[in-house]
This record gives C-alpha cells, sequence and structure tokens, in this order.
C-alpha cells in the first residue's frame, strides 16, 4: 500500500493506540514528523519519543501519556486539517484556535514546524497540519 499522506497515518496511528492503551506506538519517521512528535512532547501530549533504526529505515517510538489511573487520555482528540487533496493555509492573521485555545493547531511554516501560538508569535502563517486537544 503506497501511503498517499504519511502525517494522518502517524496521526492515526497515535489516536488508535491511544484508544487501545498502549504504552508505545511506532511511527516511519521522516522529518516532519520527528517535527511535529516534538512539538506533541513540549506541549505535554505525549511523554517522549525516541528515534529506532531498523536496517535502512528509521522508526519514531512515541511513548504515549496517560492520566493517573491511565483511565484518563491526555491525547482526547487528534485531527488532521490539511489533506493531500485539499491543503489548508492560514495566514497569520488567521491562524485557528483549537477549543478557544486549550488545544493545539501545528502548522508548517517557513519557520519549520511549530504550535499555533509560536506562529502567533513570530507573525508567520502556514500550512495548518493537525490539531490537537
Amino acid at each position: 500500500m503506497t501511503m498517499s499522506d504519511p502525517i494522518a497515518d502517524m496521526l492515526t496511528r497515535i489516536r488508535n493506540a491511544n484508544t487501545a492503551k498502549h504504552d508505545t506506538v511506532d511511527v516511519p519517521a521522516s522529518k516532519m514528523k520527528i517535527a511535529i512528535a516534538d512539538i506533541l512532547v513540549n506541549e505535554g501530549y505525549i511523554t517522549k519519543y525516541d528515534i529506532v533504526e531498523e536496517g535502512n529505515f528509521n522508526t519514531i517510538r512515541i511513548t504515549l501519556k496517560y492520566g493517573a489511573d491511565k483511565n484518563e487520555k491526555v491525547i482526547s482528540g487528534i485531527k488532521k486539517i490539511s489533506k493531500p487533496g485539499l491543503r489548508v493555509y492560514a495566514g497569520k492573521d488567521e491562524l485557528p484556535r483549537v477549543l478557544g485555545g486549550l488545544g493545539t493547531a501545528i502548522i508548517s511554516t517557513n519557520q519549520g514546524v511549530i504550535t499555533d501560538k509560536e506562529a502567533r508569535k513570530l507573525g508567520v502563517g502556514g500550512e495548518v497540519l493537525c490539531f490537537v486537544w
């Protein structure tokens, strides 16, 4: 199966592993996915991620994060916004707010992959990759 949208695949794997209460989930690595994993760590949605080398390929092993009793999910939702068939761009003045600022929008800008908060601070727009809350 060819992957038309590797980012959506990564988000789906995280969502599924989260629903199934797995501790870790593996996704094929790419610079963009590592940047997204970085944001998820910084924003407190996941515990950590490691790059695992498997032969010629690298895999990102994401350690999911749960509340005290493991029934409490830290990520309650994760949604891909920009798709290969329909790219979604936002200018610096129309950056989305997720749940009134409670969630995080991940945006791919010319400054790299950053959160909506950073994009506002830097005054840049870009492609709206996904929402996490």
